[in-house]
Formats: C-alpha cells, structure tokens, sequence
C-alpha cells in the first residue's frame, strides 16, 4: 500500500500559506512552492521548485512525485516568474499520473469567492497586473488575465475542471478556507487531526480595502492576505 500523500490543487492566492501551515502542524514534511535548504538533506533540491521537479519527473519517469519522495505534501505547485508558467495543478496528466502512481494520495483545491481570489491576485505584487497577461497559462493564454472579468472566468473553470475530474472521488475535497468546517474537512480528507488553522503571512503592503479592514490596514475578513514569505511565488 503506498503511503499518504496530500497536494493541494488550488491556485495561489486562495491561503495557501496558510495550508501550509497546517499541513506542517499535522506532522506532514510540506513544500510550499519551492523546496528551502533546511527542508531537505539532499543538496540537489535545495531551492528548486516544486513545479519544475514535478514536470522532470513527470516526463522522466512517468511519476510526478519521483523526486518528492521525502515531502509528504504539497501546498502550493505552481511557478510564474522568469519566462517560466507551470501549472501542474491544471494539468490532467499531472494528475492522472499521480492518481496512478499513489492510489492513497489525497487531494483538495483551497477555494474561496472567484472574486475575492481575483482581487487579491491584482493586489499581489504585479501578478494580476504584469505576470498572468504577460505569460501563457493553461487556459489563459498571453495577453489575458489583466481584467478582472478575465481572471474570474479562468479561475472558475480551473475549479469547475477538478470537479469534473473528481467526480464521485472521495479522494478530492474542493475546500472553503473561509468557512468554520476547513479544519475538520482537511482532517477528514487525510484522516488524521489538523491542530492548527488561521490566517498566516498577510498581505501588509497592499491590503484589501474595506469596512473590515483592521487596525493594521488589513482586511480581517481576506483569508490570503499572504505569501509575504513567497516572494517569487505566483
């Protein structure tokens, strides 16, 4: 029987430091976007990528995880900086291969209101602005992603996608970090207690504005004012 594996498939900007967090809290070894030197004693991974390793695997061995075996999760896959845009997250080879591979892996796409996700990919640095126009996704090519009404409907149909690929799957949980049930739902999904959830890395340099909006500048109610860690993450 292989063993449990958890990858989140969510896109960046729906909290997923704050996945991280809590995978790392219920004892699973997690990479989040790129692998940091004290992750990991193996030198050849140290500040690489989890979306560039996963691709090598992929196409070198068949397994996406053939270079990860060390890391029990994965909170944020994808990588959008220096010519580069992997989306192993919309990649229905990617995932098939790890259904394949790891019949006990688990999977759920951190998710909350396809307009508050917009919003904050705008408010991220110059990632709704510059980067998601300026390079080709899987359904958003070159020269779109700069509007808001076309990010709205990219980020719907990614979701809308895993649905369809998991139908009838209870291997796959598209998870609400917004609501009260997030923390139980992720400890039912990989069957083992999460004893941490919050809001972690808030974005500070460019908070939502709104009626909510705390004593800091930030919005209490904006579960991904984060990544302040993630530099060059997406």
């Amino acid at each position: 029987m292989s063993r449990l594996r958890v990858i989140n498939l969510g896109l960046p900007k729906t909290g997923t430091t704050t996945v991280a967090r809590a995978l790392r809290r219920a004892c699973l070894h997690t990479a989040d976007h790129r692998i940091r030197a004290g992750q990991t004693k193996d030198d050849h991974l140290k500040d690489e990528y989890v979306a560039n390793l996963i691709y090598e695997a992929y196409y070198r061995t068949g397994d996406p995880l053939a270079y990860l075996d060390e890391f029990d999760a994965f909170s944020e896959i994808s990588l959008l900086r220096a010519g580069q845009s992997l989306w192993p997250q919309m990649d229905f080879g990617i995932i098939t291969a790890i259904r394949t591979h790891h019949p006990e892996a688990k999977f759920f796409a951190s998710w909350r209101p396809v307009a508050d996700i917009s919003d904050s990919m705008l408010r991220w640095s110059n990632l709704g602005s510059e980067r998601l126009p300026g390079h080709d996704q899987p359904g958003l090519p070159q020269g779109y992603g700069g509007a808001d009404h076309e990010r709205q409907r990219w980020i719907s149909a990614h979701y809308d996608h895993l649905d369809q690929i998991f139908a009838g799957s209870d291997a796959y949980l598209r998870l609400d970090i917004r609501t009260s049930a997030a923390r139980a739902q992720l400890a039912a999904l990989i069957g083992r207690k999460v004893p941490w959830w919050g809001h972690a890395n808030r974005n500070r340099t460019n908070p939502k504005v709104t009626p909510a909006t705390d004593a800091q500048g930030t919005d209490a109610s904006d579960p991904d004012n984060d990544d302040t860690n993630k530099t060059e993450a997406v």
